[in-house]
């Protein structure tokens, strides 16, 4: 048990590099991803420190390229999720034993390798297996990931500072114990950082984690264990297996020593793992800890008062950045009829000089959807929007002859509840609903407000513009709960570690804010100690006397 006395660095955003043309981090970049390409590595599971083959492999290969493999990677069966269970709690007992600033240590040194030595090799599988733009990749797979390992290892001081008052006589603690079992930490493909921060969130607080990253960030999350070993973690605390979720989860959650789930995907999912768990809660040893994050239906909603040109940036970028494969992507968008015709022609223009391709070459601004799976979901949804009378405003082409591409889109409707309005899709496609303002007041804002409200199920992200502190506030008001991260005047992409913790709730999540203090808390279970100095040895009250 550690008394957390020994202060860490004070963590600062990780600065961002911008591979700026003639710029030597350009060039290293550069020929990291020429080189990787070329490869097609082996991704053994990592169980109890030692690299372990599958029952079989898959192949991860690029999107934007999808006859180039870039890795063979085994795949778990049941025999190996029990044995990367029983692995973790092998080292359980000493892992939560091992001071608080020997684990921070740990975390730090990967901190320090990632925005080092490993930083060409975390951002270039992260350009080659998910089709990330240099930019996207650095902002996730570098900048976000030590983000996430600097600040939490602060909150997770900082909970251990956070002591109770003794009176005279007595002393009060808290001991801030791991849970009592172990963590499933299952991941996103979309973010490098996503999959890092999940299992290695409940491991600087001492608890043990079983990792099953998505088969399509399977390269990045073999060089991020890699990081974390060299790092110094101790064999077993983080577990990596690859390949079937449903069976890791049925074999991890069926065990008694299940005690809590890190997850980040779809709300379907979500819910299923809910109910698995409720399932099995009689033969668990405690009420394990869900955290989940799981998508949206992102907003962007334009007061009359909005500047056109850079409301169009915004929709652009919050739309059509990383093809839209963010949770927070910008899908749905509530624009005036006064203004549209100009924000019309400005994201046009921009939609025109989007750069779509091998996002190896470092000028291109948008890959390849993830898989043909995505690829075929944002087709067939163009293709009925097209049916169903929605104007194409922008975009609209699809190609899967190379690389899964979709063309950055705007769709035009003039149902604010049709399908694409509603159905979350994850890919490059913003529908916009252009709404009547004439005869303008603050009580039609209200309810275009209420519309946006609850026209989704989801609650992650959205976006207000306008002018007036008061419709603004309006928008605050009625929409607070629509949205975990809230913009005002900007996109509602690219939250910061330590600036928007993130996550949202209703059918987005448990709202447990990644990159915060509050997600750190939900991998402790307090313990209250009491210690009295002098101890009673009368047992009497003095009411009791005459």
């Amino acid at each position: 048990m550690s008394d957390g006395r020994v202060p860490v660095p004070t963590p600062v955003n990780e600065p961002i590099l911008p591979y700026a043309p003639g710029s030597p981090e350009r060039a290293s970049l550069k020929a990291r991803v020429r080189a990787m390409e070329k490869e097609t590595i082996e991704a053994p599971l990592v169980i109890g420190g030692q690299e372990v083959k599958g029952e079989g492999t898959f192949s991860q290969v690029s999107p934007h390229n999808h006859a180039r493999e870039l890795a063979r990677v085994h795949s778990t069966g049941r025999s190996q999720v029990e044995s990367a269970v029983e692995a973790s709690l092998k080292a359980a007992r000493d892992w939560a034993e091992t001071p608080f600033e020997e684990r921070a240590a740990v975390f730090l040194k990967a901190a320090d390798l990632i925005s080092g030595p490993y930083r060409d090799t975390l951002n270039a599988a992260t350009i080659l297996g998910q089709s990330k733009s240099a930019y996207q990749a650095e902002i996730d797979a570098v900048c976000e990931l030590v983000d996430f390992l600097r600040f939490n290892v602060h909150y997770g001081q900082r909970i251990l500072e956070e002591q109770p008052f003794s009176p005279d006589g007595m002393w009060n603690q808290m001991d801030y114990r791991p849970l009592e079992g172990f963590v499933l930490a299952i991941t996103p493909f979309n973010f490098t950082a996503i999959a890092g921060n999940l299992p290695s969130a409940p491991a600087i607080m001492g608890n043990v984690a079983v990792w099953k990253p998505s088969e399509k960030q399977a390269l990045a999350a073999h060089y991020t264990m890699e990081v974390f070993r060299k790092a110094g973690l101790p064999d077993g605390v983080i577990n990596l297996v690859h390949g079937d979720g449903a069976l890791t989860a049925e074999v991890a959650m069926a065990h008694e020593d299940f005690a809590g789930l890190h997850f980040t995907g779809s709300s379907t999912v979500l819910k299923s793992l809910w109910k698995r768990a409720g399932e099995n809660l009689d033969q668990y040893r405690t009420f394990p800890r869900i955290v989940g994050e799981s998508g949206g239906k992102d907003f962007i909603v334009a007061h009359p008062s909005t500047d056109p040109e850079a409301l169009a940036v915004a929709m652009a970028r919050g739309a059509f950045e990383y093809q839209g494969q963010k949770c927070s992507a910008a899908s749905r968008a509530y624009i005036p009829r006064s203004i549209w015709p100009a924000v019309e022609e400005h994201v046009k223009g921009i939609t025109a000089e989007i750069t779509m391709g091998d996002v190896g070459d470092l000028s291109t601004f948008m890959g390849a959807v993830i898989d043909g799976g995505a690829f075929g979901k944002h087709r067939d949804a163009i293709q009925q929007a097209k049916a169903d009378g929605l104007e194409i405003v922008a975009g609209g082409g699809t190609d899967d002859s190379e690389g899964w591409f979709v063309d950055p889109t705007i769709l035009r409707t003039e149902d604010p509840r049709s399908d694409t309005m509603v159905r979350e899709l994850f890919g490059p496609i913003l529908t916009v609903y252009v709404y009547d303002d004439t005869k303008w007041s603050r009580e039609k804002w209200s309810e275009l407000l209420e519309l946006v409200d609850d026209t989704s199920p989801y609650g992650l992200t959205g976006a207000v513009w306008a002018r007036d502190r008061a419709d603004i506030q309006t928008a605050h008001r009625i929409l607070r709960h629509a949205a975990g991260n809230f913009y005002v005047n900007d996109k509602p992409t690219g939250s910061v570690v330590g600036q928007q913790p993130f996550g949202g709730s209703r059918a987005s999540g448990t709202n447990d804010k990644a990159g915060s203090i509050f997600n750190l808390l939900r991998w402790v279970s307090p313990r209250s100690i009491k210690e009295t100095f002098v101890p009673a040895v009368d047992w009497t009250y003095p009411h009791m006397g005459e």
